[in-house]
């Protein structure tokens, strides 16, 4: 098997770990994680369950008590009525995407994907034998990101097999409203495709927007594998627990490889997701807070340098998406600039598929004070780009 690229988020992470320990005193905004700690209770559950000696091996698609929690919450919250049987629980939501694709695209099949994307979507289609299609989420100021339905339309051939969404949306912060959700429910039920939702950010949602699960769309329970996790919402990146659910024929096949691969996640980890799941509600809550409150920040800053930057308000994530004004310069280029001059480390939008140009992504998950300090770096080097 012929390798794909490398992830471009993680090669950037390394390098930036790499200039702080040589003493550069480096912003990083690129590692797409939580700047707040695991709740207390979640933590604590994990140190009860390894205290009492739950260290062995559990069940292979989660153990019984996180199954059943993880019904509830798509029942409850997301509308996706699922039997246990239709529940994976995975290594990270990653690896319920990875199994997804592996277990349903064969070799020349064609997978439409909202453009830019996080480009592990792309690189398991082709690893898979498939063929990502790019369809564009187009950006100006007044409307910020939308994407092209008509286009997704167009997009679809008697080859296509999948629609991969991401809502809200890594790297652009867009949330796709129902109206468009009932859109690609359509072209779906029309052409006989499978949907594979990830909805790791659906409680990182600000104002007005709101998130939904197609999964729970009329017409559409058999042939949506829905993907979450705990990474984001319950500041869990390194725990590695995600979770899928889906067509019972689906699910069954990505068990199989699941088992092959990694067997099951931790189980004190699992242990814990329980108490996440089912008591951690509050702090949910104040961390997308806390989060609204760095995204207006955010946002005012890089309004502040229009000469530099065009944006909008990101409706969900943690993530800010402007596009570079700078006539000719590419993401690259600004990455470069930004990294040499500012020391402030982001991801160019090249990384984010086909139509990432001209964009940079910045991580505003992070304390103020930092921010604080990203603010005035940005306003002093605007000053010696323009000039």
């Amino acid at each position: 098997m012929k390798l794909s690229s490398e992830s471009a988020t993680i090669r950037l992470a390394d390098k930036a770990k790499a200039l702080k320990q040589r003493g550069v005193d480096l912003i990083d905004l690129t590692a797409g994680q939580p700047h707040f700690d695991t709740p207390s209770k979640v933590k604590e559950s994990a140190k009860k369950a390894l205290d009492s000696g739950f260290t062995s091996y559990t069940q292979s698609s989660g153990i019984p008590e996180l199954i059943t929690a993880l019904r509830n919450k798509l029942k409850n919250e997301s509308g996706i009525d699922v039997q246990e049987s239709q529940i994976l629980v995975t290594v990270g939501a990653k690896e319920a995407v990875f199994d997804s694709v592996f277990c349903t695209v064969n070799p020349m099949d064609e997978v439409l994907i909202p453009d830019p994307y996080w480009n592990t979507y792309g690189e398991c289609v082709k690893l898979a034998g498939g063929v990502p299609i790019s369809v564009p989420i187009s950006y100006d100021e007044e409307n910020g990101f939308r994407l092209d339905i008509e286009k997704m339309r167009e997009s679809v051939s008697k080859r296509t097999k999948m629609i991969m969404l991401n809502s809200p949306h890594n790297p652009t912060g867009m949330v796709l409203q129902r109206g468009e959700l009932e859109s690609i429910a359509e072209i779906c039920k029309e052409n006989d495709l499978l949907i594979v939702s990830d909805e790791i950010y659906e409680k990182i949602v600000f104002d007005d927007s709101r998130h939904y699960s197609i999964g729970s769309f009329d017409g559409m329970s058999e042939r949506t594998v829905t993907i979450n996790g705990f990474s984001k919402a319950y500041a869990m990146t390194g725990w590695r627990l995600g979770y899928a659910a889906g067509p019972k024929e689906v699910i069954d096949k990505m068990k199989v490889l699941h088992q092959h691969t990694v067997t099951h996640p931790a189980s004190f980890a699992q242990k814990a997701a329980v108490v996440a799941l089912n008591e951690s509600e509050g702090e949910i809550e104040q961390m997308r807070q806390e989060y609204q409150n760095l995204r207006d920040f955010f946002f005012m800053m890089l309004q502040k340098r229009a000469d530099l930057f065009s944006s909008t308000k990101p409706e969900g994530t943690f993530y800010a998406f402007p596009k570079i004004k700078i006539d000719g310069m590419s993401s690259q280029q600004m990455a470069d600039v930004l990294l040499d001059k500012a020391h402030i480390l982001c991801v160019p939008g090249a990384s984010f598929g086909n139509y990432g140009e001209p964009f940079l992504r910045f991580v505003f998950a992070n304390n103020m004070a930092t921010l604080e300090k990203v603010d005035r770096r940005i306003e002093k080097l605007a000053l010696s780009v323009v000039q």
